[in-house]
């Protein structure tokens, strides 16, 4: 059976190399075995005749994934010119000699740049002045050399700017390995840490690091202090945080008078500090952990802790508490809580506040100055926009900041902002290639009011010259939904690809998302996350009734939880989608969430919901993708995964595209290409990740073809 199948793959792959014409209509899928696994949950039994796939040790299912690698390969091996055509164009919009802004740092001013046809990036930095020569800290192309996915995991400079230590993944497990590299003599020190998670700090003495290792799941869970040149074997541990539910990482204080250990859930933290100066001291608690409380501790001024919180604040406030006595009785509202815009992120100078707000699903940013309390905003000017701030340096005494701002149709661009005279200066905008020209196209930004009444914002773009509003537009309908995180209208270069060929690329910014405000967010989870869903499907719905695009021209994307999306997606409706594109999608909600061996299944209760309580499974069980496919015709379906994938695991996706092609009535491909080499980013090389996206469009250029 497997020699016949991969003997028919060899002589299609043949026959094409000789001209045949497209011959894909007529390849089998692979077949997947059956063997059924019963689960007694809450008084009732589910079956799982594909759970055998969830063994990567068992060579059955390394060689069932191959036969998928290579149907993939045949069904798509006619529009290899295709492909190659669309690589091209992406890598063509790729600034080759790129170089980002510097920042400064602790007497550096701290840069990464790529080199003409290299793959990944140079992390450099100049003492003082941008006009010194440069100095290359890491080469990530020469330590990538020899692996297939490299990653650089959190990095740390020592305050003697003499020391770097940094974490590799070469998996993309999300298990780095620590080296310490001595920049003025670029000696390594002998000791290596394995198994940390991506989180570094240094102490003031310039010999202590701490680190956090992961557990057996991958959960960052226990803080590390290890002196420099001795064996990691004697490194004392400083806390363990021994609830599944969390996990913990650093951050700092302007001037590294603090290192903050942070321990947090999906919808709880609590902190610690260190004294930096001080390596022998203990972590001290700033606030027990109180449930549904987030905190986030900063140090920027004199014997004062800033704290950005949810506490009676359901957008975010920032509060300031005494060092001495830091706990959540001695809070006091700086920058008080909004009711309509949800606060984002705030920067401490001597004479300025500088607040950035999300309000009706787009940026604000706010100053205020601190003499006179006069609170002017920044003037971005277009209705679908994303703009985030940041600064220059880590000096406190700053009169300026930065920003970047980028559209649907403006490639990310950085201002210089000077908060007293309100004059912005541009910096540096993405080079996109001499052929994009933005004027060609428009973005736009629409409301959609869903099957309860809520109004959700939809941003999109097109090309001026070749939309028409009468259906017949191609349209790829990118979301993502969960975790409060935004499906932000940023410029993506390689969308233009698709534009160019007649498609309009929209993103419906639904619940689960923070678009608009910490409100959006709850609404989108737990027992109101089919929320995510519906408006989803609601704002599909509508774009094809206002013929912005048709059934069987629309296509769904998404991307992680965005692809458990297209999975509830799919179920729901079937028939309102051309194509379907799941990447890493995490389909078997309930098997995974009762498994707490695996990566992030306790991390997530407060976002999905723990299945052994009855409330939750029942509620869980009616919108699991995996668990609610049903016999249907399913649109196309292009479903990728990663072996090595710690995040989502591989068996995720190929369950449910057996499952699917188990139950689908209809006469459209379901192809499934696992990564047999990368985690849950795919591969890591700027160019070689195209790769992917090339093969997707290709995928869905295809399908429209083949209607023809």
């Amino acid at each position: 059976m497997r020699y016949f199948f991969y003997l028919s793959v060899i002589i299609f792959i043949s026959a094409c190399n000789s001209g045949v014409a497209d011959e894909s209509v007529n390849l089998k899928a692979p077949e997947t075995k059956k063997i059924p696994k019963t689960f007694h949950e809450h008084g009732g039994t589910r079956t799982d005749d594909y759970f055998w796939l969830s063994n990567p040790d068992d060579s059955a299912v390394i060689n069932h994934l191959k036969e998928e690698n290579a149907y993939v390969d045949a069904y798509m091996k006619h529009t290899e010119k295709l492909q190659k055509e669309i690589y091209d164009e992406l890598v063509e919009r790729i600034e080759q000699k790129y170089e980002s802004l510097p920042t400064k740092n602790n007497e550096y001013w701290y840069y990464t740049r790529y080199e003409e046809g290299k793959q990944y990036p140079l992390y450099c930095r100049k003492k003082e002045n941008l006009s010194v020569p440069e100095e290359i800290t890491l080469d990530v192309n020469e330590l990538a050399k020899g692996h297939q996915v490299f990653l650089i995991r959190g990095s740390a400079v020592s305050r003697d700017n003499n020391w770097v230590a940094y974490g590799t993944d070469t998996t993309g497990g999300r298990k780095s390995t620590v080296y310490f590299l001595n920049l003025s003599t670029r000696q390594f020190s002998p000791e290596i840490i394995s198994n940390t998670s991506g989180s570094y700090a240094w102490a003031n003495d310039n010999k202590t690091f701490y680190y956090t290792l992961n557990d057996h799941t991958v959960r960052s869970y226990k803080v590390m202090k290890h002196v420099l040149g001795t064996d990691p074997q004697n490194d004392k541990e400083l806390y363990t945080e021994k609830d599944s539910t969390y996990s913990v990482y650093f951050t700092r204080g302007r001037d590294n008078k603090y290192i903050f250990i942070n321990s947090g859930s999906t919808t709880t933290t609590e902190s610690r500090y260190l004294d930096a100066s001080k390596p022998e001291s203990s972590p001290v608690l700033i606030q027990a952990r109180q449930k549904d409380i987030l905190y986030y501790p900063s140090y920027n001024e004199e014997n004062i802790f800033h704290i950005y919180t949810n506490r009676n604040a359901k957008n975010f406030k920032l509060a300031t508490t005494p060092v001495s006595s830091p706990g959540m009785n001695n809070w006091t509202d700086l920058l008080p809580h909004k009711d309509s815009a949800l606060l984002e992120d705030v920067e401490i100078f001597k004479n300025y506040f500088v607040a950035q707000y999300k309000e009706k699903g787009l940026t604000q940013i706010h100053i205020i100055n601190r003499a006179d309390n006069n609170v002017y905003n920044v003037d971005f000017g277009e209705d679908a926009y994303v703009a985030n701030m940041s600064t220059a340096t880590d000096a406190y005494d700053l009169d300026s900041i930065r920003y970047n701002y980028t559209s649907l149709t403006t490639p990310g661009t950085d201002y210089r902002y000077d908060l007293s005279t309100k004059q912005k200066t541009q910096l540096k905008q993405q080079k996109v290639g001499e052929k994009y020209d933005p004027t060609k196209y428009e973005t736009k930004r629409i409301w959609v009011k869903v099957s309860d009444g809520t109004m959700v914002p939809v941003s999109m773009v097109y090309k001026k010259e070749s939309f028409k509003k009468d259906g017949s537009a191609p349209m790829l309908l990118y979301a993502y939904g969960s975790y409060g995180a935004n499906s932000d209208p940023y410029f993506s270069s390689s969308v233009i690809s698709l534009l160019d060929r007649g498609f309009v690329y929209a993103i419906p910014h639904i619940r689960g998302g923070q678009e608009m405000g910490r409100y959006w967010y709850d609404d989108g989870k737990l027992l109101k996350k089919k929320n995510t869903f519906t408006d989803y499907v609601d704002c599909a719905q509508y774009l094809v009734n206002e013929k912005y695009t048709s059934v069987d021209k629309l296509f769904a994307n998404g991307v992680s939880a965005g692809g458990m999306l297209m999975g509830a997606i799919t179920n729901m409706r079937p028939d309102l989608f051309r194509g379907v594109l799941a990447e890493v999608p995490w389909m078997d909600v309930i098997t995974d969430m009762f498994n707490s061996d695996l990566p992030l299944t306790t991390l997530e209760y407060d976002e999905w919901g723990d299945p052994h309580k009855k409330e939750y499974y029942d509620y869980m069980i009616t919108w699991s993708p995996y668990d609610n496919v049903k016999k249907a015709s399913y649109p196309a379906i292009f479903a990728t995964g990663g072996l090595n994938d710690t995040q989502v695991p591989y068996f995720s996706p190929a369950k449910w595209v057996a499952r699917i092609r188990e139950n689908n009535t209809g006469k459209y491909p379901v192809l499934f290409k696992c990564n047999m080499g990368a985690g849950h980013g795919g591969e890591t090389g700027r160019f070689e990740r195209q790769k992917l996206t090339a093969l997707k469009y290709a995928f869905m250029i295809d399908q429209l073809e083949k209607d023809k």
